[in-house]
């Protein structure tokens, strides 16, 4: 029986903190409605993420596109971090550094979980951090310039390969998201 009511007592508690955070929740939000922040807020989601499709679009159109060792063009081919470079640069009009280590620096660390399209995926292939890079499309899958007589094509992150050498994600920060970014 005493069990039983410090059961009933401990929901009873957390149904009114729950009620408690709901009404804070309506709150904000009509703070946010009010202030015509929800619509700032999702047109900048809309734009972030309308130049991500963009960003995964133009990468496709460049597989089958030969790997070139610092290649950086669809002519003579691509190396890893020149396909990313030229990537960003044709698409969102930013230019990266061109090695995948000065990338990986240039870039905010998010975690795996947190990939969205269009960010970078890094890999440990030569022995040493961020020796490979490609760009992330959804779906646990990458877009990449492998190695000498590869061409540009999509991979799974989760092939044993990929999986043990991943070293990390990074985010390209620009004007639309450097404030929302927390890292």
């Amino acid at each position: 029986m005493r069990t039983w009511i410090i059961s009933l007592l401990l929901l009873a508690a957390g149904t009114l903190h729950a009620q408690e955070a709901a009404t804070n929740n309506d709150q904000m939000h009509d703070l946010l409605i009010e202030r015509g922040l929800i619509t700032r807020i999702t047109d900048m989601g809309q734009k972030l993420e309308a130049k991500a499709t963009e960003l995964v679009l133009n990468s496709m159109a460049f597989l089958g596109v030969p790997y070139r060792r610092g290649g950086n063009n669809a002519d003579t081919g691509f190396d890893c971090s020149g396909f990313v470079r030229a990537i960003y640069e044709q698409t969102a009009g930013l230019l990266l550094p061109r090695q995948a280590a000065e990338q990986a620096k240039a870039t905010a660390k998010i975690e795996k979980t947190e990939l969205k399209p269009g960010d970078l995926v890094f890999f440990n292939t030569m022995r040493r951090a961020f020796s490979h890079v490609g760009i992330y499309i959804g779906n646990g899958k990458f877009i990449h310039s492998p190695r000498t007589g590869a061409e540009v094509r999509v991979e799974d992150m989760d092939a044993s390969y990929w999986r043990q050498r991943f070293d990390g994600a990074r985010r390209v920060l620009t004007p639309d998201n450097k404030d929302s970014s927390s890292r």
